[in-house]
């Protein structure tokens, strides 16, 4: 008998925390998915806050080297990093597009479009609450916990810092061994078709959100200079620019490129990431003061 009432003990409490669970993700849980264990660079996080916050004014979908521009490095209230380190730009921008809400800009990068899309990354984030009820507030509960623990920073609390790192002069590390290495790469990788399918999918893309009220900007990030002529970040850049010749589609990085360094020849360093993310910011401005 005392085993039995400590089982029904056990499955009364069991059933009180599920339903105030369920209490909890109907009022709070909407759009919350729960990140992955093995994903610890955000991204996956940060999609799930896309998902779960008020829609923000500004989104870049990108590639690994726009996963660099860290959120916190931008001024901008209302600002959503989205891209995705080893991924492709397309795969943040076909999410966006199948919210049922817009940001006002979306700004996609246009360096690295040889990467096939997450489909399965898409889908996840665009089939809304499917799951059976009775796995969310777990699901839920889980998710709001590791979001806790992994709030972002905010431009305000490490604004001082930041001013700090741009003072200082470029970085003097030596980075030639990596930086052969991904000249070699390269220039052994053909992006054409791959990059000719992408950069379709986001002129269809362009027309569908840009009917819908948003403005949809191209930007190109900085490469070292051995890299900048490399047979694959030319090519890109050819099929690209033949796809988008108007000026008005992009936004322009205008930089000191004397002051930037890459960490491989290829990403940012984190104080050149800075100061590209100052440069986007003020011709950003200059787009919304135009309109």
């Amino acid at each position: 008998m005392s085993a039995v009432r400590w089982l029904v003990k056990c499955g009364a409490g069991a059933a009180i925390v599920l339903i105030a669970c369920g209490f909890a993700t109907m009022r709070f849980g909407s759009g919350l998915q729960m990140p992955a264990t093995t994903t610890r660079d955000g991204t996956l996080i940060t999609l799930s806050r896309y998902l779960r916050e008020p829609v923000p004014d500004v989104v870049l979908v990108g590639s690994s080297l726009t996963f660099r521009l860290k959120e916190e490095y931008f001024a901008t209230p209302g600002l959503r990093n989205l891209a995705l380190a080893g991924g492709s730009p397309v795969t943040g921008l076909e999410i966006v597009a199948n919210q049922p809400q817009l940001p006002k800009f979306i700004l996609v990068e246009a360096n690295v479009l040889a990467r096939p899309t997450d489909a399965a990354l898409v889908e996840r984030y665009s089939r809304g609450d499917t799951e059976p009820f009775f796995f969310r507030p777990v699901r839920a509960a889980v998710a709001a916990y590791e979001q806790r623990r992994h709030a972002p920073l905010i431009y305000e609390q490490v604004e001082p810092d930041l001013r700090r790192l741009v003072g200082q002069p470029p970085s003097d590390f030596d980075n030639r061994i990596y930086a052969d290495r991904a000249l070699q790469q390269f220039n052994a990788e053909d992006p054409a078709d791959a990059t000719r399918l992408n950069v379709k999918r986001i002129e269809e893309l362009i027309r569908i959100l840009e009917q819908r009220g948003a403005r949809v900007l191209l930007f190109e990030l900085p490469y070292s200079e051995p890299i900048e002529g490399a047979r694959f970040a030319r090519t890109t850049r050819e099929i690209v620019r033949a796809a988008f010749p108007d000026s008005n589609r992009w936004l322009p990085v205008d930089v000191n490129r004397s002051e930037l360094r890459w960490a491989d020849g290829v990403h940012l360093d984190e104080r050149s990431a800075v100061i590209v993310t100052q440069a986007m910011e003020r011709a950003l401005a200059s787009v919304r003061n135009a309109r």
